[in-house]
């Protein structure tokens, strides 16, 4: 079967791609590593913030099995604007129940309901850009929406987490330290919100996947399982940044802890500080050249080098925990291991995209690779605190360094030309 010809929209890309994966990038982070750091202020232990903060990302994961209905049901523009709706209000119910006596509980359940509207969010926001943008131009703006979503990270974890340091210092209680914090991110979603309904194209294309012959789930998820080199495309999805994961999940705890618990010592506003603020200009600088280097020499090429950039620098966390320096030093690591991470992503984003083009179920297709890397983070994440709390932060980091390889040696398996796959579509 033939698809209709794309139209693509006459606005530039440049009004709307930034900015809506900033906003994919925000609940993201505030759920999975802002919530690590608020739950160490509270005084829970690290491998209780490991388990939980890591169990709470469920939805990212199983949204590959919801994906195919946001393909088959509406327009995804609605279900973009729609989910946003929803998590604004998710984020101010949050702000409100770190107040309260049973705050563990109550917040963990906003998370999770959080993290659903964030997934499917993620779902109809990909399906979107594939239609929004020319394959010729997906690679280039694969490092812009990347460094977008980090510019997230640098929002939630830096301005979020210096916002309740500086009002914890200034003598208010940590629950409304944070409250304050989460209620700003809320407001500047909401913000965001706006902006995307006025500036988010309406796509000719935009509607929902049409089947003949009946209900289409199954038919989706097949034709994804039935690529060639499936296994080692599966292993390389879930292991590639297995060690990374565990890493971002323990850095923070690293920096707050005591030097008697092994940790640097750093109170709340430096830490935010350190996370969201040395490492923007690397972190920019690595994701957009990143994107270019694809866009110019191709996956195939730039994947070793970028695989490299992104797991060297997590070597000199195990120097940092053995000689505890101070705060210039992490200054340095977090703008080496920010550009690193930009870089390296690129290529882990461009293979994802390129494993779910050539199908017409091609969000549905996303929907199932983005909820693979969800699940390796998981476990990764869960893993992270028990490590960390039976062999101290030195080993742990060691230990980090040993679960990048076997991502850097599936590079060897899997397909990196997969972008040319085709299946009965014309592009």
């Amino acid at each position: 079967m033939k698809a209709a010809a794309l139209t693509y929209p006459k606005a530039s890309p440049w009004y709307f791609v930034p900015f809506l994966y900033f906003q994919q990038g925000l609940p993201v982070i505030i759920v999975q590593q802002v919530s690590v750091l608020l739950y160490k202020k509270m005084g829970i232990p690290n491998d209780q913030i490991g388990l939980w903060t890591s169990l709470i990302i469920w939805p990212w994961i199983l949204k590959m099995f919801w994906g195919p209905l946001v393909d088959m049901n509406g327009r995804k523009r609605s279900w973009v604007l729609g989910m946003q709706i929803l998590i604004t209000l998710a984020l101010i119910a949050c702000a409100f129940a770190i107040t309260t006596e049973s705050f563990l509980a109550i917040s963990l359940c906003i998370f999770l309901v959080t993290a659903f509207f964030s997934a499917t969010h993620d779902i109809a926001l990909d399906g979107y850009y594939m239609l929004a943008l020319r394959q010729e131009h997906q690679a280039f703006f694969m490092g812009i929406r990347s460094t977008f979503f980090r510019l997230a990270m640098v929002f939630s974890n830096g301005v979020l987490v210096m916002i309740a340091g500086y009002y914890e210092k200034s003598g208010i209680s940590i629950s409304e330290s944070w409250r304050i914090a989460l209620l700003t991110g809320a407001l500047v979603y909401g913000i965001l919100m706006v902006y995307a309904f006025v500036v988010m194209p309406n796509l000719e294309n935009d509607g929902p996947v049409s089947t003949e012959g009946g209900p289409s789930f199954i038919e989706a998820v097949r034709s994804f399982f039935k690529q060639p080199k499936i296994v080692p495309i599966l292993l390389f999805i879930l292991f590639y940044r297995f060690g990374e994961s565990m890493l971002t999940k323990m850095a923070g705890p690293f920096l707050l802890d005591p030097q008697a618990a092994g940790g640097i010592g750093l109170d709340t506003l430096q830490v935010g500080m350190i996370l969201g603020n040395v490492g923007v200009i690397c972190l920019v600088a690595g994701g957009l050249i990143g994107g270019i280097a694809i866009s110019r020499y191709g996956l195939r090429r730039c994947a070793w080098p970028m695989v490299l950039v992104m797991t060297i620098p997590n070597l000199f966390y195990i120097w940092v925990a053995y000689a505890q320096p101070g705060a210039g030093a992490i200054y340095v690591l977090t703008a080496l291991e920010q550009f690193g991470y930009g870089f390296g992503m690129a290529s882990y984003m461009v293979f994802a995209m390129y494993c779910s083009q050539g199908s017409k179920f091609a969000t549905s297709h996303y929907a199932i690779v983005t909820g693979l890397m969800a699940l390796g983070a998981m476990l990764a994440g869960i893993s992270s605190g028990y490590i960390q709390k039976s062999v101290g932060y030195f080993w742990f980091f060691v230990i980090v360094c040993i679960a990048t390889i076997p991502g850097m040696i599936l590079l060897k398996f899997i397909p990196l030309d997969v972008g040319t796959r085709k299946e009965g579509l014309e592009v």
